[in-house]
């Protein structure tokens, strides 16, 4: 699996001029800029449901604290399916090109999204599970195609800011504008389960008017092409990201780290709502603001830690932003709160603050979509549909975490565990050394993956 190289990402030779449009020379793909713009209304609509889910399933099977431990167990196999997904998004995409994988994508969020819906007013959690795990295939294989739809276009100078900006986007619509639009719309439907059921349902249209505007606005060729080279069997392309992690132990340090990335992200939409709103006393709209102010943070710092990288080292933004940043916001916004006066108005303000401090920090992660391909320039198609997958298999991963560690160590044990996995990423950077061409010059002719001090 191997991207075609980008003309765009040609460097210049000297003394030619050369007219680059605006957003280019701002590392963000102009021909590309529909896209953008469809992936933040797409993730806002697959966003709305993702700080009421859980709790959701459980009042549809009649509530309780038994019932989140269901609900966690249904959202662990929807995120099992999104790590597959997320595979399939970088493989298939080098083999059909981006622009019929984000079609699939599509098409398969709203189907089985009705079928979800529809499952849960039939009281089986078979139903209900393979439905929302049927549906979990969906917004990766949209989103995940449109990065490896970047990563063939940007400027290679450049990656960085463009992988932040893709995530100003993913982010912005997951759950940032997604939580404002639940909180918006659950009291207009009536509120309660039935208003949280209609909210979904309005979901599913504005999954469709993103999509529409990322294809009906985007022609850049490079989205309707095979990207494999044209020797590689099918098999050979969808095996090829497995196969570099098994003999690149970059890759795979690679692949993990970015997995635990955006996990305790994904666990807390799991264990928080509950915890904030009915524990705390703070209710669900709070709840819902609360989400949205921490990862508007998020969406601020996406491009601004992105470019950072490109400027003093994409793995040191990683190592310090990203994972010791992450780990001390995380324990901040689980403390905080329960520090203040619970229901206080002046508590809520101060969790908050301490919530965005993990949302902002959270952003320094972004340069491992740089980080990936770099590693391995000769396959850098395998590489990115391994990074697809890790930043999709988050979602398993942080929903799979309160699975398993919730029922005998509580929620705290839960935000323990994250701490832990991101101790395990800071270790695992010191093996992601990447020859950085904005750093440390061109890199040899002929060279793989040539190392370079972090």
């Amino acid at each position: 699996m191997s991207s075609v190289p980008s003309e765009t990402g040609a460097v210049p030779a000297p003394g030619t001029a050369t007219r680059e449009p605006f957003l280019d020379r701002l590392g963000f793909p102009h021909a590309l800029r529909w896209g953008f713009l469809g992936v933040l209304v797409f993730m806002t609509g697959n966003g709305v449901e993702s700080n009421f889910v859980s709790p959701h399933i459980a009042k549809a099977f009649g509530g309780g604290d038994d019932m989140i431990n269901l609900a966690a167990t249904i959202i662990t196999m929807y995120s099992l399916a999104v790590l597959v997904g997320s595979y399939l998004a970088g493989a298939l995409s080098d083999l059909f090109g981006p622009r019929r994988v984000m079609a699939l994508g599509f098409a398969v969020w709203v189907v089985f999204e009705i079928a979800f819906l529809l499952a849960l007013g039939t009281d089986s959690a078979f139903l209900v599970g393979v439905a929302y795990f049927l549906r979990g295939f969906g917004f990766p294989l949209f989103a995940f195609a449109f990065l490896v739809w970047i990563n063939a276009v940007v400027d290679k100078r450049r990656n960085g800011t463009a992988v932040g900006w893709f995530y100003v986007m993913f982010t912005g619509g997951l759950p940032t504008l997604g939580s404002l639009v639940a909180f918006f719309m659950i009291p207009r439907f009536g509120g309660g389960f039935s208003g949280e059921t209609w909210t979904m349902i309005a979901s599913t249209v504005i999954v469709a008017i993103g999509f529409c505007i990322a294809w009906f606005g985007v022609k850049e060729r490079h989205g309707s092409i095979r990207l494999a080279p044209e020797g590689e069997t099918a098999g050979a392309v969808l095996s090829s990201g497995l196969r570099l992690t098994f003999t690149n132990k970059r890759i795979a340090m690679g692949f993990l780290t970015r997995l635990i990335n955006t996990a305790p992200e994904f666990g807390m939409f799991i264990i928080l709502p509950n915890v904030i709103a009915v524990q705390l006393g703070w209710g669900q709209s709070r709840w819902l603001i609360m989400t949205s102010v921490v990862y508007a943070g998020n969406i601020l710092f996406n491009a601004a830690f992105g470019a950072l990288g490109d400027k003093v080292g994409w793995v040191r933004t990683v190592r310090w932003f990203g994972i010791v940043g992450s780990a001390i916001g995380l324990l901040l916004w689980w403390y905080v709160p329960h520090m203040v006066p619970a229901g206080s108005d002046w508590g809520f303000v101060v969790s908050v603050a301490a919530g965005t401090v993990f949302g902002i920090l959270l952003a320094g992660f972004v340069p491992l979509g740089a980080i990936m391909p770099a590693i391995a320039p000769k396959h850098t198609g395998a590489a990115m549909a391994m990074y697809t997958t890790a930043a999709g298999g988050a979602t398993f991963l942080g929903s799979a975490v309160v699975a398993i560690v919730r029922p005998w160590g509580g929620n705290v044990g839960v935000v323990w565990a994250f701490v832990l996995l991101y101790a395990c990423a800071f270790a695992m950077t010191f093996f992601l050394k990447v020859h950085q061409p904005r750093l440390h010059g061109p890199v040899e002719h002929g060279a793989d993956s040539a190392e370079s001090p972090a």
